[in-house]
């Protein structure tokens, strides 16, 4: 830990954050294999492996949205934030044991009908205070906008991701897969939303 402070990649107010005794790399997965939640190891080229670290680009890529929504004063950064640690619940769904998922608590591990439901009624409010476009647009109309156009289709990844999970005949939970296909059309929605307007259609007119 002295030698990253030296380096300058934390300052000495944030050590205490980072024990002395953890470690980033471990070196179990030399050997190409992966952890899962509550035991076992799986190929890190195992179609969950693939699922839940789609999950992971979605949640950094809604981390650049939020941090430009923040330096911008938009006011949608605390509800990005809500929706990267919904993620971590899909995230931890996804990397699970199949054999010991009657230890996921829901809202933490567990991805519930709540919380999907929770999404469509965002999406509803989105909507009726901006309507959404009656054409395609190309994204790109300022840097929170793209950002979440970014992060949307990350979702989209990953949401596809998790299908093929299913189809490989892996323990996927249906409301998992409820989420992501939700988040997306959210934040196609939200997308629009901070757009501050009309956007470049998909056609030149």
């Amino acid at each position: 830990m002295r030698t990253i402070r030296r380096i300058g990649l934390i300052g000495k107010s944030e050590a205490h954050r980072y024990p002395y005794s953890v470690r980033i790399y471990t070196k179990t997965g030399d050997d190409g294999t992966t952890g899962l939640l509550y035991g076992g190891r799986i190929s890190k080229a195992d179609h969950a492996a693939e699922a839940y670290g789609c999950v992971d680009e979605a949640v950094a890529a809604l981390g650049l949205a939020r941090a430009l929504a923040s330096s911008s004063g938009s006011e949608i950064s605390s509800g990005i934030l809500r929706l990267q640690r919904d993620l971590f619940v899909v995230g931890a769904d996804l990397a699970t044991n199949p054999d010991e998922r009657h230890k996921l608590r829901a809202g933490i591990s567990l991805v519930t009908r709540e919380m999907v439901e929770g999404l469509e009624r965002l999406i509803d409010q989105a909507v009726e205070h901006h309507p959404l476009p009656a054409e395609f647009i190309v994204p790109g109309a300022n840097p929170v906008s793209a950002a979440l156009d970014v992060a949307r289709t990350a979702v989209r990844r990953a949401e596809r991701r998790a299908v093929e999970m299913k189809d490989a005949g892996k323990t996927v939970s249906p409301e998992a897969l409820r989420y992501l296909n939700r988040l997306s059309d959210l934040l196609f929605v939200l997308a629009r939303a901070e757009s501050g307007g009309p956007e470049e259609p998909s056609r030149s007119r």
